[in-house]
């Protein structure tokens, strides 16, 4: 198996200028999914949690879309809130 596979994969996404898209979509993925499993989880429906944020289902699709990168924090604390957790979000050191 090549151990630069990652680099190399890394380094085109560099070169595509792509590496802060790619990274915003993994993001967003990983916290529809979150949103989603917790809403699962505690029995909520879009229309309750809209409810309980005090917007629109609108938003409430678009904070569960994964391809929508366009979330804003604010709306992610009040969804959090909404089901009962918090943010966390911490910059890291890029390893090489």
């Amino acid at each position: 198996m090549n151990e630069n596979v990652g680099s190399d994969f890394d380094d085109f996404l560099a070169e595509q200028d792509l590496v802060e898209e790619v990274t915003a979509a993994a993001l967003k993925r990983v916290i529809s999914w979150q949103l989603a499993e917790t809403m699962r989880l505690q029995k909520v429906t879009k229309k309750d949690l809209a409810e309980r944020m005090h917007t629109s289902r609108t938003v409430v699709d678009r904070a569960l879309d994964e391809s929508d990168a366009g979330m804003t924090l604010a709306t992610l604390a009040s969804a959090a809130r909404a089901l009962g957790q918090r943010v966390e979000v911490r910059l890291l050191p890029n390893i090489k």
